[in-house]
């Protein structure tokens, strides 16, 4: 199938979808036609003539556009998650979506750029509430403002847009700010703050509904030594001792016949899976408790040449690029972060990306159903594999995918992972715990590279299920749990 088979194929799930999800993540009803009509394949934002209004028209544009893309987006999960009787068959379609709205916001960030370069604004990336956002400011004289940006020779073409002189080549041209920028802010903060404050009032909601039909129930009201409401002091004990309520991360705990898994980790260009592209993948496969396999290389030459194999076989890397334009922006924090730079990472110097390579996303997706996979927060990689492999949310809500998670092992059945004003859980970053449980030496610090990150992983999690074993806690405490614990949809405890 050619990719424009693809998105005409995932075009082809709206009715589906569309008699399922009604309305989008912010309630708002859903026009499918709207969605019907955008080209994903080749493209949803906005190419402007180079004058002050016209940018400023397309990257108003642009931001309608993503608004309306990413609420839907962000409902999907929870649509195809909850659709007992399947009537949706597919994930395709929010792929899609997602597909599409990375080049969106790559067509943004480079109307951003734009705008600086011809002193329409100035940006400035700031954390607002959930989000860290472009701010645009008036522009004041001074140069681009943001280390991020400043990278996109802009004198000549880039995305099919002509530019015109840049500042740095003509620093006595002028370019008045003659547009209005209050109609042209990023409004991610607030939509998602907004979005958040209506699921806090229905999870109250629901508590008081609970409460009430506990109080009606006689059984429960009037039951020797008084039933806990939901939600009480009585519910909020922890049995490991180690923190004063449970978490909901505690689903991805592995259970005491835990074996043979999959460890991986991924390095992205930002954290957004509707926005960002995945540029690195590194796993490796480690048993827990019978031998390593017979037959497998003895040993793996990682880029620390402190690290030894040991018990982990099936070692693999994955390098993938970014658009071309994603590339000419390039992005300075994840270059000092995992020592990746895009802008040597186009498409256009022979990197595949992964969102657009069938063959590497059917591979990924075979190794991860072939027995459970552990990340560390692997609520990250779930969510960036949703939108990015095809057919792993299908594998998932069917049952076929099983998780385990190293950061809530670290939080519940770490007792160095002190709680402090920083850290009111304890520090429970990679690095910390494997430096806890002697995958990492204090000399150094983890990688931020895929396969690196995973093989400390591994490595912590063995040594840290051995020695759980011998005290008798965790997987085989009062609360621990036989199989391989972990979280999969579709199957019963």
């Amino acid at each position: 199938m050619t990719d424009r088979a693809w998105f005409d194929a995932a075009k082809g799930d709206i009715p589906q979808w569309a008699a399922s999800m009604p309305k989008d993540a912010d309630g708002t009803t859903i026009d499918w036609d709207w969605v019907r009509s955008l080209d994903l394949a080749h493209g949803v934002g906005t190419i402007p003539e180079s004058t002050p209004q016209s940018i400023h028209d397309a990257l108003k544009a642009d931001y309608a556009t993503r608004e309306r893309l990413e609420s839907i987006i962000a409902q999907c999960n929870s649509a195809f998650m909850t659709d007992f009787d399947r009537f949706i068959g597919s994930y395709r379609l929010p792929r899609a979506l997602a597909y599409a709205n990375r080049r969106l916001n790559d067509n943004i960030n480079t109307l951003l750029h734009l705008g600086e370069q011809q002193h329409l604004w100035a940006v400035s990336r700031e954390r607002r509430g959930r989000a860290t956002i472009a701010v645009l400011k008036p522009y004041s004289g001074s140069g681009p403002s943001n280390d991020d940006q400043g990278m996109l020779d802009l004198s000549g073409e880039a995305g099919g847009t002509s530019a015109g002189n840049t500042a740095a080549e003509n620093s006595d041209v002028k370019f008045p700010t003659t547009v209005a920028l209050d109609d042209v802010q990023d409004r991610t903060a607030a939509i998602l703050d907004a979005r958040a404050e209506r699921r806090k009032a229905q999870r109250f909601q629901k508590r008081a509904g609970d409460a009430a039909m506990a109080r009606a129930n006689l059984s429960g009201a009037t039951s020797p030594g008084g039933a806990a409401l939901p939600g009480g002091a009585a519910a909020s004990g922890n049995a490991t001792g180690h923190h004063p309520k449970p978490d909901w991360r505690d689903a991805y705990l592995p259970g005491r016949d835990v074996d043979v898994v999959m460890g991986i980790d991924i390095e992205t260009t930002g954290i957004d899976p509707a926005r960002d592209y995945i540029i690195d993948v590194g796993f490796e496969f480690m048993n827990m408790a019978s031998p390593r396999p017979a037959g497998e290389p003895e040993t793996y030459a990682y880029e620390q040449g402190y690290y030894a194999a040991g018990d982990a076989y099936g070692q693999s890397r994955l390098a993938f690029g970014v658009p071309p334009e994603n590339a000419a922006l390039g992005n300075a924090l994840i270059a000092k972060l995992t020592g990746i730079d895009v802008r040597g990472r186009s498409s256009e110097a022979g990197y595949r990306l992964f969102d657009e390579w069938p063959q590497a996303q059917a591979g990924l997706l075979a190794r991860l159903t072939q027995q459970p996979y552990v990340a560390h927060n692997a609520t990250f990689e779930h969510s960036w594999f949703m939108l990015n492999v095809a057919g792993y949310a299908e594998s998932y809500r069917a049952g076929r995918i099983t998780i385990i998670d190293t950061l809530p092992m670290s939080r519940q059945w770490d007792p160095g992972a002190v709680p402090t004003n920083e850290h009111p859980y304890g520090d429970n970053t990679l690095d910390a715990y494997a430096k806890r449980q002697g995958a990492l030496d204090s000399a150094h610090n983890e990688r931020h590279l895929g396969l690196e990150d995973s093989h400390i992983m591994l490595v912590a999690m063995k040594h840290h299920l051995a020695a759980l074993k011998a005290q008798g806690k965790g997987p085989w405490g009062s609360t621990g749990r036989a199989g391989v614990g972990g979280k999969s949809c579709g199957r019963k405890r």
